[in-house]
């Protein structure tokens, strides 16, 4: 027997992922790491790993991994529930609790009926080398693993702490299909006219083009002050959650792969603690924004 997961089945996409790698946007790295940072975390601490370790990140289900050895699993994110097969029947099991898997057993993530990503992570977490001290796929440079296939083999680290059994599932709530976020403005909010009014009183589709890079938002356009019209910006520094208007208007939020500069105004950043909500959104969802002149967290 061998610790590992084998793919067997993948639906849209399922990367594995971490916290990311910060502090590499010098050489033109983005942070990368898991949409959902809270989801993943519950993941990690279900099955008993530090924060750190590595699991999978899988877009709207599908996926379907078989068990070199017993193992712990997790999966949280939207509501739902995983899967187990053995002899070819699948069994339902809550999501949000630590489950026991068998050697020979098949995890299955199905698609959830909310929201878009769920995360699963695994007792001893996904051993796949690091780059740049990260584990995370990064879909914009290519970084760290490639997204996985079928026949993809994942190999598992050895179990560091006992996992969270007995405790039952964590309640959960369904992801949501419109939210409000606090903005905090700048630092090119005057090349829109208003930004603060129109941000605050606009109200914005998901648009179906998003990922891992950006959320593009379809509403009412953002357009640019009378004093600025004409004007370029030299390509500037890009974090996460930064929104940023392209000619037409349509403002972009910024995720964990964004490009690390870029030569189109930014009025405002997403504050850190409510990004995790972008991961969920599916196309069609309602984004308000609440801007705020203070400046976000460190």
């Amino acid at each position: 027997m061998t610790r590992e997961l084998v793919v067997e089945e993948v639906g849209p996409q399922a990367l594995v992922v971490d916290r990311g790698r910060p502090g590499w946007a010098h050489i033109g790295v983005p942070p990368a790491g898991a949409l959902d940072g809270p989801a993943h975390a519950l993941a990690q601490r279900l099955v008993g790993n530090p924060p750190g370790a590595a699991g999978l990140e899988v877009l709207l289900g599908g996926l379907a991994l078989r068990a070199g050895e017993a193992l712990t699993v997790a999966l949280t994110g939207p509501p739902g529930g995983l899967r187990l097969r053995r002899d070819g029947r699948d069994r339902p099991v809550a999501s949000h609790q630590p489950v026991h898997v068998a050697a020979g057993d098949v995890v299955v993530v199905p698609a959830p009926a909310s929201g878009l990503r769920g995360y699963l992570a695994v007792g001893g977490g996904v051993a796949v080398d690091e780059v740049l001290g990260s584990r995370s796929a990064d879909t914009l440079s290519g970084l760290g693993p490639a997204p996985l296939e079928i026949g993809t083999r994942l190999p598992v680290g050895p179990p560091t702490a006992v996992p969270a059994l007995g405790t039952g599932a964590v309640p959960v709530s369904a992801a949501p299909d419109a939210v409000r976020v606090r903005l905090h403005l700048g630092p090119r909010a005057d090349w829109v006219d208003d930004a603060a009014g129109r941000l605050r009183a606009g109200t914005w589709t998901v648009a179906p083009t998003g990922d891992r890079v950006g959320v593009r938002l379809e509403g009412p356009a953002l357009e640019r002050a009378a004093a600025r019209r004409g004007e370029e910006l030299r390509s500037e520094g890009l974090v996460g959650g930064a929104v940023q208007v392209p000619p037409d208007g349509q403002p972009v939020v910024f995720l964990a792969d964004h490009p690390t500069t870029g030569g189109y105004p930014v009025v405002g950043v997403v504050d850190p603690a409510e990004m995790a909500v972008f991961a969920q959104l599916r196309p069609g969802s309602s984004v308000r924004f609440s801007p705020v002149v203070t400046p976000p967290p460190d």
